[in-house]
């Protein structure tokens, strides 16, 4: 049985200000084809949570609740809870992960 997926708060406005950004930087259609495209992550995430491997920000301070696949150069992390996957951060691998999965994370 797929597991139902939940999107956070911030998670949500990440998906938003990428689909922004998209749309006025890149051609028309582009965000919505990305959009797309992530949804068919979260989609298959459904049917197999355990594929994500951990981060290594968060693996290397011993923490393996969070699993995390590639959306290049996008990273989606998420956590498994009670039947349900919840998707806690969408963001461009090229920016400072720690300090934002910190923030995020580990400060909640």
């Amino acid at each position: 049985m797929p597991f139902q997926v939940f999107l956070t708060d911030d998670a949500a406005r990440d998906l938003k200000d990428l689909y922004d950004y998209i749309e006025l930087r890149d051609a028309p259609g582009k965000a919505n084809n990305v959009l797309e495209q992530i949804e068919k992550s979260f989609t298959s995430l459904s049917e197999n949570p355990q594929r994500g491997a951990f981060p290594k920000e968060l693996a290397a301070i011993g923490l393996r609740e969070y699993r995390e696949i590639f959306f290049k150069p996008n990273r989606i992390i998420y956590r498994v809870m009670a039947g349900n996957l919840y998707v806690f951060v969408i963001a461009d691998g090229r920016r400072d992960m720690q300090a934002l999965l910190e923030r995020r994370l580990l400060q909640a």
